[in-house]
């Protein structure tokens, strides 16, 4: 499988597909239309397709200059653990240091802790949410 990482938007239903792969819209119960509203609205995304199936899709919330927030950092159960969750995440960071975006925050999903510790992530004070990018272990 030669995995495609490409910046565009996908389309509504492979969309709502791959985002309820990850349980989170169990308590929030978003429609299609409202997950592809919010998606539409990012600084940055980028999409992941084996052949024409989504993938992986990650996605970046900011101002353009000075804060920038990592959202929807998802891949699809049957290809975790190959490598595109960690390309996806350098993608999304190396666009924002591209800008000179440094402050780098994101949301970790329960579970999901080592996979961003290790990829350059660092817990935040207990009374902090989120995690920051910490551009010091570069």
């Amino acid at each position: 499988m030669k995995a495609k990482y490409l910046n565009k938007i996908p389309d509504k239903n492979s969309f709502y597909r791959l985002f309820e792969t990850t349980g989170w819209n169990q308590e929030e119960k978003k429609s299609k239309d409202e997950l592809y509203s919010a998606i539409q609205k990012s600084w940055f995304n980028i999409s992941v397709y084996d052949e024409d199936n989504l993938i992986g899709f990650g996605r970046i919330i900011s101002d353009g200059f000075l804060h920038a927030f990592i959202v929807d950092l998802i891949v699809e159960p049957d290809y975790q653990r190959c490598g595109i969750g960690t390309k996806l995440l350098n993608c999304l960071v190396d666009r924002l240091k591209q800008n000179g975006i440094n402050d780098i925050q994101l949301f970790c999903a329960k579970g999901k802790k080592q996979f961003y510790l290790k990829n350059n992530f660092v817990d935040r004070p207990n009374d902090a949410p989120g995690m920051e990018y910490n551009n010091k272990r570069v």
